[in-house]
């Protein structure tokens, strides 16, 4: 008996229609990441086992029919009537959604290019919340790479890196410096570590009184 998998929920509740294609892909590749299907997507089909094949091959064959094909069918399930009309012949997951691509490509192109300017002119402000800035950002690459777009791991490093105030030009010094290797998730580790002790080198806060004030204090005095 099949489990119900509350995800599926995200797909029959924003079922394709055409204009919400981009919130409809995002929802589908959470999808299939979570179920293990996304695969068939990247990778080709192996070629169809014949009698000599080793057990290996033949289950390796077996995982990407199965996984294709219960990709297709949520990719299907949760499209409209009309759609489904159009697109239900396709052998493959990856055909469907290439044709998808093609009928709404544009969408996609608009929205990666609302995000990347989003992304390019997005800045942290000296003294906000480092964790805050890096968790706006790394939402921010996540949604192009839904979108599409391809930025390896070091690039997108640098992009937050570039993205920060000058109290951090030390950390981007020892990062250019010692050719560091930091996944996102480190990169955040290491920067929220550096704003301790950023924040613990700043110079005290003086509290300024008007001189005004003072000598009219100093002069109010009774003898």
């Amino acid at each position: 008996m099949t489990t119900f998998n509350p995800l599926t929920a995200i797909l029959t509740q924003n079922k394709l229609e055409g204009p919400n294609y981009v919130d409809w892909k995002r929802n589908l590749d959470i999808i299939l990441i979570a179920e293990e299907y996304k695969f068939v997507l990247d990778e080709v089909c192996p070629e169809k086992p014949g009698n000599d094949a080793t057990d290996d091959e033949q289950k390796a064959y077996q995982k990407w029919i199965k996984a294709d094909e219960m990709a297709r069918c949520y990719i299907l399930a949760s499209m409209s009537n009309v759609l489904q009309h159009q697109l239900q012949s396709m052998e493959s997951a990856y055909d469907i959604l290439e044709n998808l691509k093609e009928m709404f490509g544009d969408q996609n192109r608009a929205a990666k290019q609302t995000v990347m300017k989003a992304l390019l002119n997005t800045k942290m402000v000296e003294g906000s919340s480092i964790r805050d800035h890096v968790l706006k950002m790394m939402s921010l690459l996540n949604e192009l790479e839904v979108l599409g777009a391809n930025i390896d791991k070091d690039t997108q490093v640098e992009m937050i890196l570039q993205t920060l105030p000058d109290s951090f030009q030390q950390f981007r010094l020892n990062y250019n410096m010692n050719k560091m290797d930091l996944s996102l998730a480190k990169l955040l580790n290491d920067l929220q570590s550096a704003e301790t002790i950023i924040k613990s080198q700043a110079p005290p806060v003086a509290l300024n009184f008007e001189e005004g004030s003072s000598s009219k204090l100093r002069g109010g005095q009774k003898k």
